[in-house]
């Protein structure tokens, strides 16, 4: 089954079309007007050189206004010749005929009988497209009528393509598939949605989960911020850094720069609770800190820290490069990134 793309909007053709294997785009007066589109010929021509097939309407209420209009339209600067959209009707069916023994293509459209989509394909027509939705909003069977449509197609070997139009969601597709028919066209917004489904995207995401875990270093998730305290600072110096940096601990150095320990945001807690609000002015050397905090490298892949996230029951591992401590990573860096449940 071909698909096409039935739209008049400039921005989500040009998107569209970049997919590669679109066979071409159809086209109503009514998406010219919804757009505010003034200049028909001109955006006609446009079209013309932005999609392999160009499917156009050829407007007359009279045999002549229809032949004389698809006439006109070759006169324009068109990149290729158009597929002539015609509505159904005797005045139709007989510019149809000639505009075929021309040379031409016609898409005889509009349809919603079986009795319409045959006169459509003796007068010739490369295209006969009933309209799915609109046929279902009436309560009609649309299935059922295209797959006659097919069935009188390859009864009878006409060389009528059937085409799938009026497409309102991903399931009219799927039932054009079914059906048998040659020929969808369908909106942006619809065919967009074709590949969509929850467990593809559940699968997809693990996907991506799992080759972080695999190829990215700690060093990638290191934060931005590194809240450091000298092991001489007071705890409310450690708690402003704490709050500036939005992380739940600091990492503790000495004199020399060298990796002290670490001050946590629950340390806190336990030592107001131990020794009460004046704790807050007393330094950080002085209140028993954990001296020997839970490291790794730089260079580590992110599995690793999952591993120690999980076996350490701990919120923070500080980094090391060279052994000097850059920065910390954070346990929620991690559940954010769906790395850990």
């Amino acid at each position: 089954m071909k698909l096409y793309l039935d739209s008049v909007d400039f921005n989500e053709i040009e998107e569209a079309f970049q997919l590669g294997f679109l066979t071409g785009l159809t086209t109503t007066p009514t998406f010219m007007h919804r757009h505010g589109i003034t200049d028909i010929d001109g955006a006609i021509v446009k079209l013309s050189g932005m999609v392999p097939e160009l499917q156009v309407e050829a407007l007359g209420e009279t045999y002549d206004e229809i032949v004389t209009e698809a006439h006109r339209l070759l006169t324009l600067d068109l990149k290729t010749a158009p597929v002539f959209k015609v509505p159904i009707s005797m005045a139709g069916l007989r510019a149809c005929k000639t505009l075929t023994d021309e040379g031409h293509r016609v898409n005889v459209h509009l349809i919603y009988t079986l009795n319409q989509a045959y006169m459509a394909m003796e007068a010739g027509a490369a295209f006969v497209c009933p309209l799915a939705g609109r046929l279902q909003d009436q309560g009609h069977d649309a299935v059922s009528l295209f797959e006659q449509c097919v069935e009188v197609v390859e009864i009878f070997g006409y060389p009528t393509k059937i085409m799938f139009s009026s497409v309102r969601h991903p399931d009219h597709i799927r039932q054009a598939l079914l059906a048998g028919v040659h020929v969808c066209t369908v909106p942006w917004g619809v065919m967009k949605r074709l590949c969509d489904n929850a467990l593809t995207a559940v699968g997809t995401e693990q996907f991506f989960e799992h080759t972080r875990l695999m190829t990215m270093r700690v060093k990638e998730m290191v934060e931005a911020v590194n809240p450091v305290c000298n092991i001489g600072d007071s705890v409310t110096t450690a708690l402003v850094k704490m709050t500036e940096s939005a992380m739940g601990a600091v990492t503790l150095v000495d004199d020399k720069g060298q990796l002290a320990g670490i001050f946590t945001d629950g340390d806190i807690r336990r030592k107001l609770q131990e020794k009460g609000r004046d704790v807050l002015d007393r330094k950080l050397s002085e209140l028993g800190i954990t001296q020997n905090p839970i490291t790794i490298s730089s260079d580590a892949l992110l599995y690793e820290a999952v591993k120690i996230f999980k076996d350490r029951q701990v919120d923070n591992i500080i980094v090391l490069e060279n052994n000097m401590p850059i920065g910390m990573v954070d346990i929620q860096d991690f559940v954010q990134l769906g790395l850990i449940g």
